[in-house]
């Protein structure tokens, strides 16, 4: 009996090994730093607020070349003023292909035959959110137009300047694109952008470009405050027989608890943008991060479990309709 429990323990001190060995080695890997980073160019999206508005600041005091997309002239302005004179700015509407092939030509005259090193696909809105047949389908086109149709629009376009620098595409999903939890086309959206992701990574391997996904949990930004704010004028445009059937209790059930979402939200978005950075300057990137406690330990493992699960568990956060069987 001795002897069989000499071997159990022999052995499990030897996996433990093996993995104290694969995550140090991991850790040495990843404090690698690309060389010249002076020098390079990282062009991101959504720069107006938010992880965009951090991220640029981030790299701007890293020295890096910052070329920043706004949505506004104001976010523009403000962002010009709170960071070095390396840092550009240009206004960009990801849902217009006209305003991304302007965009492309002014990041192509910014880089010259360097290239890009980094494109950071941040851009995204979260609202119109609500259970699914309190929207339109033109709700779903909005949230889906920005968050997955935009990050392909604008990677396109700038694909052959990445590839010229061998550089780095960094995309912002969401642990949303892991774990459907409430409707509209946040998740559909984050789904795409995952599957976009993985594919573009296999196919731009052999040109030396590394795709990395961001998966941030629940952050405190503009994007959050807003979906929870137009869930009240999405409930108010509801048709009487939808409304009949979820009640007036349901909605303010869930309205609550999306405004205890938002407020048990963290506000330290640096534990994102610092993701991002990694992604962009680290020699050996991850290929998924997640940003955030309740990612990784709530979202990412409950989205590995059999769908009964998952299901069960995520349906006991949630009230039931007035005319619920």
């Amino acid at each position: 009996m001795k002897v069989i429990i000499l071997k159990l323990l022999a052995m499990w001190l030897y996996l433990a090994a093996l993995v104290g060995l694969y995550f140090l080695r991991r850790w040495y890997r990843e404090r690698q730093t690309v060389d010249n980073l002076t020098e390079r160019y990282v062009f991101i999206t959504g720069c107006d607020s938010g992880f965009g508005n951090q991220l640029a600041r981030q790299l701007d005091i890293q020295g890096m070349r910052v070329l920043a997309a706004c949505f506004t002239q104001k976010g523009a302005e403000q962002l010009e003023k709170a960071t070095s004179e390396r840092l550009k700015t240009t206004i960009l509407d990801v849902t217009s292909t006209e305003s991304v092939e302007a965009a492309t030509t002014w990041v192509k005259g910014c880089v010259g035959n360097k290239g890009l090193w980094g494109l950071v696909n941040n851009a995204g809105i979260g609202s119109p959110a609500a259970p699914d047949d309190w929207l339109t389908k033109d709700d779903f086109a909005k949230v889906i137009n920005v968050n997955l149709l935009g990050v392909i629009d604008v990677t396109l376009h700038m694909l052959p300047l990445v590839k010229k620098a061998r550089g780095r595409v960094v995309n912002v999903a969401s642990v949303m694109g892991r774990l459907a939890c409430f409707g509209g086309g946040y998740c559909p959206a984050k789904y795409g952008v995952e599957a976009f992701s993985d594919n573009l990574r296999r196919q731009l391997h052999h040109f030396g470009v590394w795709v990395s996904i961001v998966e941030p949990g629940s952050f405190i930004t503009d994007i959050a405050k807003i979906a929870v704010e137009d869930f009240k004028n999405i409930w108010s445009q509801v048709p009487c027989n939808i409304k009949e059937s979820y009640g007036q209790q349901y909605f303010e059930t869930l309205y609550r608890f999306f405004q205890q979402m938002i407020k048990k939200g963290s506000h330290n978005i640096c534990l994102v943008t610092n993701c991002m950075e990694h992604a962009l300057t680290s020699c050996h990137p991850r290929t998924r991060y997640s940003a955030g406690w309740d990612a990784k330990l709530f979202y990412i493992p409950l989205s590995y479990c059999p769908t009964s699960v998952a299901d069960y568990v995520l349906t006991c956060f949630m009230s039931k309709p007035a005319q619920a069987l």
